[in-house]
Formats: C-alpha cells, structure tokens, sequence
C-alpha cells in the first residue's frame, strides 16, 4: 500500500471497511485512527448542516438497526486493526494509534431508537478486547474513548439522557455541536429551527453527566466570516456554560459539503481561527484548533 492510498484527514472514504456500519478514519481532532459508528445508513439526520459531507442526505431517522451484524462488525475489525495488518495497509506511521470508537456517521445517531442497545452492545465489545479498562482481571494502560459525535437535539428526552450517563461509565465524552449563537445563525448554518437558550439548556443537561466538549464548525460564507455580531452572540452562549463543560473544538472545513450550499462555503485562515479561540479563551475555556 503507497502512501497516496493512505486514509487521512481529508479522505473519510467509508468504503475501506466493506461493512455496512463500522468505518475507520484518520480524525484530526481525535489525532488518530478512530473506529466510526454510521447507525444512519439511509444518510437521513434531522438537521441538514450547510457544510455537511454525506452525499444525498435527507430528512428523517435511521431504518432498524441489526444489532447482531454491527457486534460481528465492530469484533471483525477490531481484531483487524489491533492484530492485523490494517494500520499498516491503510494509516500513515505518525497516525497508527486507535484513540476512540465513535458514534458519528451520516446523520444524528440519537435518532436511533436502538441507541441504548447499541451503546451497551459496543461497550460488552470493546471490554472483551480489553479496551475500557481490564481484560481478565487486569487494567488496560490506555482506555480508549467511546465519544458521541451529535448535534444535541435530543438531549432532553430522558432515554437520550439516560444513555448520556451510560456513556459516562465507558470512558465516554460527548462532542455537543453549537455553530452559532442566534436563531438565524443557526437557521443558517444548521437549517433548523430552534432556540439557542433551549439548546444551551440540553448542553447543560449533557454536560452534567458526561464529559462534553462543544463542537464549533467556522467558515466563511460567500467569501465573508462570520461578523462580529455573530461572534459576539456565540461567545455570550458558551459562556454560560463554561463551568460544566470541558472544552471547545473549534475547527474549519477540511472536506467539501455535498450540500446545496458547497460553492459558497470556503475556508478560514488558522489565523482568523485562532483569533477566536483566543476570545474563548479569555471565558476560561480550553480551545483546540483544527484548521
């Protein structure tokens, strides 16, 4: 395999694994291989991000989930990646590290009624293969993380909430997406129509059971970045709750939308991007960066 073959953080291709819902990528901010979840195999999610990379994506929640298949996936590749010649095929050297098992994919993966099955199915997993804590009895060095990837929507169902704090005995963490801190910014960004209070509230709901990070998609929109006014807003949200969540990711675009959208959408600077990470900063909070 040449290195030009190599998955990396510009190349998501979902098809390397040949399995209906277990993929790997190379995460830029997970900094590694991460072993993804894609519960949403009709490309259906419930909002419809103007910078989003799933291909033909619509309107809706995921079909039935078979569990049985996803646990034979998930077993099936991970004796591939720790045992098999996978990392070596596929991960360039300075990225060959399994970090985390992540719920993410083609749409929001709470919609899933089967999300609380799933989550105890992919835990049962990963501790036969030692990786959440002890194997036989003894402690596993580096517990991998479980993260949920979500746009937060359905955090205040008291299902979703309940398999937030499950998540919470598995080493999880939750990346929690806030694109922006007014109504239009978020009808804009994320087309759906929803209060910013109201999702700050379902922030803190999560973030008081489970490690959350808030996850931040900035770009510049026909040739413009966001404006001071949208910023500002953004800053006055997260600030309320810097006390209970444990960071931003703050990042750009790294792959073309598949959206409507895409001609208008072009990249930030790192410069520009880290002049706002410096503002949040400045409310006490950790920032990572991902041009």
């Amino acid at each position: 395999m040449t290195l030009e073959n190599f998955l990396t953080v510009t190349d998501h291709n979902r098809d390397v694994s040949g399995m209906k819902y277990v993929y790997p990528v190379v995460s830029r901010r997970a900094g590694g291989v991460s072993i993804g979840i894609n519960l949403n195999i009709n490309n259906a999610c419930n909002w419809r991000c103007v910078y989003c990379q799933v291909p033909n994506l619509i309107r809706g929640t995921p079909p039935p989930i078979e569990l049985e298949v996803l646990a034979r996936e998930l077993r099936s590749f991970l004796t591939y990646a720790l045992h098999g010649d996978f990392m070596e095929r596929y991960v360039a050297e300075g990225d060959r590290h399994l970090k985390d098992v992540a719920f993410s994919g083609n749409g929001e993966p709470t919609s899933a009624k089967e999300f609380p099955e799933v989550l105890m199915l992919v835990e049962k997993v990963l501790r036969e293969f030692g990786l959440l804590g002890d194997l036989n009895g003894e402690r596993h060095v580096n517990p991998i993380k479980v993260r949920l990837i979500t746009n937060g929507s359905l955090m205040d169902k008291q299902t979703v909430l309940d398999s937030i704090s499950h998540l919470a005995q598995c080493n999880g963490e939750v990346w929690f997406k806030l694109d922006a801190g007014t109504k239009e910014g978020i009808a804009r960004i994320n087309d759906v129509n929803i209060n910013p209070q109201s999702h700050i509230e379902r922030l803190k709901h999560c973030a008081e059971i489970c490690p959350t990070f808030i996850q931040t998609c900035m770009f510049a929109m026909d040739g413009e970045p966001p404006q001071e006014d949208d910023i500002a807003a953004y800053l006055a949200l997260i600030s309320q709750v810097k006390s209970v969540v444990q960071g931003v990711h703050l990042y750009g675009l790294a792959r073309p939308s598949y959206q409507a959208e895409a001609p208008r959408l072009s990249r930030l600077s790192s410069e520009w991007l880290e002049t706002v990470a410096q503002r949040i900063r400045a409310l006490g909070l950790t920032v990572f960066v991902s041009p």
